[in-house]
């Protein structure tokens, strides 16, 4: 049983690493590389060798990740940077060797660069959710939050692709280039949330009531809904209040608030964005388990797996 899911998961990964390796190269081969502009990351400095020098991207890409593999191997661990290689292979083949046999966009280059954040997004995400990466900044933008813990991963990567996109201005002549590299930036770590934390995404609903029980048994009759049940004390009041929490999809929000205000005239509810939910009645595990930071207590040295918000190119 053991081997057929291993088997299973391989075939996973397999999947997952051909479907987002192709995903990442469409959208830097067929979008990015005459457009005129460079996204983020060490792909965006290879798109500018290739517009210099006409020097494979994929290649490229490749190279400029080896010293990177080198830095931070003792910090990501084996696992996660030979899941890596494998993605990097991939992608060098789809770049320098299968789509130079096929045309390029050469369209509008604003909509070149929204379809390449799409794209890049997307093929990012399917690696991610395996533990995988394309390579680029994310192996040193990991290994400088270890080094610099107060360093927030957000804001070392940014200033990673900042400069890549700012050195797109030069090269390609245009203050365009800029923005539609910020464009296609921000785009990719949009979808690459939406991918990995919409498919769980839900809302929180907390309901401050005096009735916690009646509408707790309420809202589990009218929506299947359980719902945890705290007690509190208001501050402004001192009295002792019960709090509601019930995670919810979106379209159950509107029933649920009905049923407790049908029930307590007045209630206090407030609504909020979860960006993942799981248990029961939602996703059983978690979409981007793979994708966790993990602390090695045996040789005292942490090992990351990428996050899911970290775009790589």
């Amino acid at each position: 049983m053991t081997l057929v899911k291993d088997y299973k998961q391989i075939w996973y990964d397999i999947i997952y690493y051909l479907s987002g390796s192709l995903c990442y190269s469409i959208g830097i081969y067929s979008f990015a590389k005459d457009a005129g502009f460079a996204p983020g990351g060490f792909s965006g400095i290879a798109l500018i060798c290739n517009h210099l020098w006409n020097l494979p991207i994929g290649t490229m890409t490749l190279l400029f990740n080896i010293p990177a593999i080198l830095i931070s191997y003792n910090v990501l661990g084996r696992g996660f940077l030979f899941k890596s290689l494998i993605a990097m292979g991939l992608c060098t083949l789809f770049l320098d060797v299968i789509f130079p046999l096929f045309p390029v966009y050469e369209g509008d280059p604003f909509l070149a660069a929204l379809y390449s954040g799409v794209f890049i997004g997307v093929g990012l995400a399917l690696l991610y959710m395996r533990g995988a990466s394309s390579g680029g900044t994310d192996f040193l933008t990991l290994t400088i939050k270890v080094l610099y813990p107060h360093f927030s991963i957000g804001f070392v990567t940014l200033v990673f692709d900042l400069l890549v996109i700012l050195l797109g201005w030069p090269v390609f002549g245009s203050i365009d280039s800029v923005l539609y590299g910020l464009a296609s930036t921000a785009l990719t770590s949009l979808v690459i949330d939406k991918i990995m934390y919409g498919i769980g995404a839900g809302k929180l609903v907390v309901i401050v009531t005096n009735q916690g029980h009646a509408i707790a048994k309420r809202i589990a009759e009218i929506s299947k809904r359980g719902s945890t049940l705290l007690n509190g004390i208001g501050t402004y009041t001192g009295t002792s209040r019960h709090v509601l929490l019930c995670a919810c999809t979106r379209t159950e929000i509107y029933t649920i608030c009905s049923a407790a205000k049908e029930i307590d005239q007045g209630v206090f509810v407030m609504v909020t964005e979860t960006s993942e939910v799981f248990g029961r009645g939602f996703i059983e595990g978690s979409v981007n388990s793979q994708a966790l930071p993990v602390h090695n207590r045996k040789n005292k040295r942490r090992k990351y797996r990428l996050p899911s918000s970290t775009p790589s190119y």
